[in-house]
């Protein structure tokens, strides 16, 4: 049986994860600081990813019941959406922390564990190799940075014989998209430095939104990662045309075309 450490257990793709690699031939450890439901397979452990101590609690339970892990799959992560120069530091600094700083700790924390020929991988996000949007400039900095960790780690631990993988995944049905709605309905409100239209945002948003995919194919998709006994670096999963369009199109011309729909025409007339 396969021992395998899952992050972020109890969100969306987490608890879609666990159930599909539950019921294989694993054992699953799953980290959060809510607990999933335990089975035969699936073993909740409650820890702040953020604290070192609680992390390092997590490892010795783990090294007792298990002693070794065959993979760690990292889902844990926050989104966060506001302009740069309006977001607190408190939540800017925490943007990091979350989204770069649990990965780094865990597999710091847990390196010991990891048998020769083990597998991490990291669902980052489609956003992670493509210039930001406006106001999610955040969310996306912080997965490009850990897209870029994730590769620089891979070419350390191709050393021990580990291999390191991204899945940058577009849109997926989780809690998170209705995260993301509630902060762009926030943002709109409490803006004082943009008075860009509400309305005209939300048909960006949504549009890069639009095509969502069941957190059961993510869980599918990173099975088949496991699997592979050389997986690649990085994989993707319901890649947006719009945005791949977009990113074709010369960068001038991507700057006038936000600005022409997000500025107040007022504005953009003085």
């Amino acid at each position: 049986m396969k021992n395998i450490l899952v992050t972020g257990a109890s969100g969306g793709m987490g608890r879609a994860t666990i159930s599909h690699l539950a019921k294989g031939d694993c054992r699953v450890f799953a980290l959060d600081r809510v607990p999933c439901e335990a089975n035969e397979n699936v073993i909740p452990i409650v820890a702040d990813l953020t604290d070192p101590d609680s992390v390092t609690s997590a490892f010795e339970r783990i090294k007792t019941e298990a002693g070794e892990l065959h993979a760690v799959i990292h889902l844990a992560g926050i989104y966060l959406l506001d302009s740069l120069v309006e977001i607190s530091p408190e939540d800017f600094e925490r943007a990091f922390r979350v989204n770069l700083g649990c990965a780094f700790l865990v597999n710091k924390t847990f390196l010991p564990l990891l048998s020769t020929g083990a597998k991490i991988v990291h669902v980052t996000s489609e956003l992670a190799v493509r210039d930001p949007l406006p106001f999610t400039g955040l969310y996306a900095i912080t997965k490009a940075a850990l897209d870029r960790y994730c590769y620089s780690l891979r070419m350390e631990l191709q050393l021990k014989d580990i291999s390191v993988s991204v899945l940058r995944a577009g849109a997926v049905d989780t809690g998170m998209i209705g995260a993301s709605t509630a902060q762009l309905d926030a943002f709109c409100r409490d803006t004082k430095l943009y008075s860009c239209n509400a309305k005209r945002f939300r048909r960006i948003v949504d549009s890069v939104e639009a095509k969502r995919i069941p957190p059961e194919r993510i869980a599918k998709k990173l099975a088949k990662i496991l699997a592979k006994r050389k997986p690649r670096f990085a994989y993707a999963i319901n890649r947006n045309p719009l945005l791949i369009l977009f990113d074709i199109l010369p960068k001038r011309l991507r700057f006038s075309l936000i600005r022409n729909i997000l500025k107040d025409k007022k504005e953009i007339s003085l």
